[in-house]
């Protein structure tokens, strides 16, 4: 689907803010306040609805978690940034081992089993994925960010795409990411510690919904 998808679950923009104007039909002011946050509210369900969809799918089996690394304040890698060394990347904030923890327990209460879990080599995105809980954790490079290096970015993702054509259907399989990962996938921004669930088809996903 377009990245017209992410933009639908982007969230919305308070009357006054990027809303429509009352001119000259609208009269009565207040019909038209009303008018605006019928619209608004009307968003709002559809969020909550495309929400619970993505977690009853991913509780039935056979779709894709593709998350993004909780919180780690700042952007892309310091200089000096070394793989294998986690005091020279950016890493998870306080707030973020929370969020990570937190996003675990959704997991739990919704029924979703995961049959498999990969992230990221960067330390960020391998500590959410094992705060999570669910299970053991896959360190694969397919996953690794190329927000220094746009050159990886056809490569890598045609490497997530074959890890999830090989994968074999069961549960739900949980891959924990970077934002320029995702966006490649499926187009369109996601934050931190969001997660966009995809369905695998023949020839690439089709997205189900998104749970921030």
């Amino acid at each position: 689907m377009p990245v017209g998808f992410l933009e639908k679950f982007g969230g919305y923009r308070r009357a006054g803010e990027g809303g429509p104007r009352c001119r000259g039909r609208c009269r009565v002011g207040g019909w038209c306040l009303w008018l605006w946050s019928m619209l608004l509210a009307g968003q709002v369900v559809a969020g909550a609805d495309d929400e619970a969809a993505a977690w009853q799918a991913l509780s039935e089996g056979g779709h894709v978690a593709l998350m993004r690394h909780s919180l780690a304040p700042g952007i892309g890698d310091p200089a000096g940034f070394e793989r294998e060394d986690c005091t020279t990347q950016r890493n998870l904030s306080a707030g973020g081992r929370a969020q990570a923890r937190a996003i675990g327990e959704r997991f739990r209460e919704n029924g979703v089993e995961a049959s498999a879990v990969h992230a990221s080599r960067w330390c960020r995105a391998l500590e959410t994925a094992r705060l999570l809980g669910l299970g053991e954790v896959v360190p694969t490079p397919a996953l690794d960010s190329f927000f220094r290096n746009r050159g990886e970015a056809e490569e890598r993702t045609r490497a997530v795409h074959a890890l999830i054509r090989d994968w074999d259907g069961g549960g739900a399989l949980v891959l924990v990411t970077h934002q320029v990962n995702i966006t490649a996938l499926v187009g369109g921004g996601v934050g931190s510690g969001e997660i966009i669930v995809v369905r695998p088809r023949e020839e690439g996903l089709t997205l189900v919904g998104r749970i921030r």
